[in-house]
């Protein structure tokens, strides 16, 4: 959608506007007075998609992108608004299914993360709850399911259920590096090469960065994919149907920033999150061990670790990091990055980082000090913690 910004008129600032009174976060105007025009992008209402966007989780800029759009229209549904119910061909999303993903959760059925969205697990999971309540289970939510929703208490206890699970899981999946199946998704492609300063690309780099990264990977003993050859560019959604395809164990994603000020620079990692409560425990974990290891090997700026409910993090159905390795239109953090073997050195702080997250703290080594070498003949010797 065309991106909204202060100043800007039309219809679609007048939906904007009346979708952030209708959640009090905007006074409505006095319609009567004659210099008030609904369909003008104004500073009060600049502000009120700020807090918006930072009571979201989103990035707070005050502009309407596609984002901020998405979640505008999925805060305006409360649990039982609508039939909920799969829909294959246009998701329903929204904050009542993310309250229906929450209730199910609690009550012991596997609707898989909390993200709003209502998919083919959620399905499964209601499915399953009418069918031990004696209803048909047809996996639609209308009133008499909410109904028995409403009776009952929660059975699941001691922790969020689904982060539980997540935890599970990892445990699970054991410490061998060996058998792990990673998406490493670089940034843009194709004919979109992202950030542009001269003839270096944000593209190029982060391709590169790929390459090291599942070369490295292989020769642990991993399956590492590609999200995209270099001449395509898929969207984030359909980055996140590949991982879900491949049936992934986690995905990486890779990324250099740019800003209108030369004297931005650093290292910032993103998992997924939201203003609403939602989060992945263990991507939260993978994107810190990756940001701890990047900045004590390559002394870049810390620009911290961030939830966020980008659609390549939310629709992954395995944990996804972002990370943002500095800024091309700073002078040194683009010196950096067209150095071969500062692109080593984060290829390898990547891979450190991810077998910290089976370690799982076992048998660990300081931050910084865990090499390619030491992870190989962990995954080729050592028996047991390894």
């Amino acid at each position: 959608m065309q991106l909204l910004s202060r100043g800007d008129t039309g219809p679609a600032v007048a939906e904007v506007r009346a979708a952030l009174e209708e959640l009090k976060l905007l006074e409505p105007a006095d319609a009567a007075l004659s210099v008030f025009d609904p369909a003008l992008f104004d500073s009060a209402l600049e502000d009120a998609v700020r807090a918006f966007q930072q009571n979201r989780g989103l990035i707070t800029d005050g502009i309407v992108g596609s984002a901020t759009y998405r979640a505008l229209r999925d805060a305006r549904w409360s649990l039982g608004d609508r039939m909920l119910c799969l829909q294959t061909t246009n998701m329903m999303t929204g904050d009542d299914v993310f309250a229906l993903q929450e209730r199910l959760l609690e009550l012991g059925y596997d609707s898989g993360r909390a993200d709003g969205a209502f998919g083919r697990q959620t399905e499964q999971a209601l499915r399953s709850f009418q069918r031990d309540y004696g209803m048909a289970p047809d996996g639609m939510c209308g009133p008499r399911t909410l109904r028995h929703l409403g009776y009952l208490g929660r059975k699941v206890t001691g922790g969020r259920p689904g982060l539980l699970r997540e935890q599970e899981r990892l445990h699970r999946a054991g410490p061998r590096l060996t058998g792990k199946r990673i998406v490493i998704d670089p940034g843009h492609g194709g004919d979109t090469p992202g950030v542009r300063v001269g003839d270096v690309t944000e593209a190029d780099l982060v391709s590169d960065i790929a390459r090291r990264l599942e070369g490295r990977m292989a020769a642990a003993g991993m399956e590492a994919l590609l999200s995209h050859g270099p001449q395509d560019c898929p969207s984030d959604a359909e980055r996140a149907g590949f991982a879900n395809t491949a049936g992934a164990d986690v995905v990486l994603s890779l990324h250099v920033d740019a800003n209108a000020s030369t004297a931005a620079n650093g290292l910032s990692a993103f998992h997924f999150g939201t203003g609403t409560g939602a989060t992945s425990t263990v991507g939260e974990a993978l994107a810190g061990y990756i940001h701890r290891e990047l900045l004590a090997r390559t002394r870049m700026l810390d620009c911290g670790v961030h939830p966020r409910p980008w659609e390549l993090l939310r629709l992954t159905r395995m944990p996804a990091v972002r990370v943002e390795i500095g800024y091309l239109t700073n002078d040194s953090d683009r010196a950096a990055l067209l150095d071969p073997a500062f692109r080593d050195v984060v290829a390898e702080g990547i891979l450190v980082a991810v077998k910290r997250l089976y370690l799982l703290g076992q048998n660990d080594k300081p931050t910084g000090t865990f090499t390619f070498s030491d992870i190989l003949q962990r995954e080729e010797g050592s028996p047991i913690g390894a």
